[in-house]
């Protein structure tokens, strides 16, 4: 799958996947989902950002966790 809306340099934002070469991360963008924002309220809030930049962003989250193992915390 390829994320042409994803960035990832170096020298901005220490390496950090970004939107569009945008110092906007996409892990804002997941939380801002996860927080109940709609992609309508995302985009107002900040106009910089297109429908589909929100949507890659969550293409993208979700093909991470699949690629790594994250440690959950063992009830208890």
């Amino acid at each position: 799958m390829a994320f042409d809306r994803i960035t990832v340099d170096a020298a901005q934002m220490g390496g950090v996947p970004c939107v569009r070469g945008l110092r906007f991360p996409v892990a804002t963008v997941v939380a801002m989902v996860a927080d109940g924002m709609t992609t309508a309220e995302i985009l107002a809030e900040h106009p910089d950002l297109e429908a589909e930049d929100v949507a890659q962003c969550l293409r993208y989250a979700a093909l991470a966790v699949q690629e790594r193992e994250l440690p959950l915390r063992l009830p208890g």
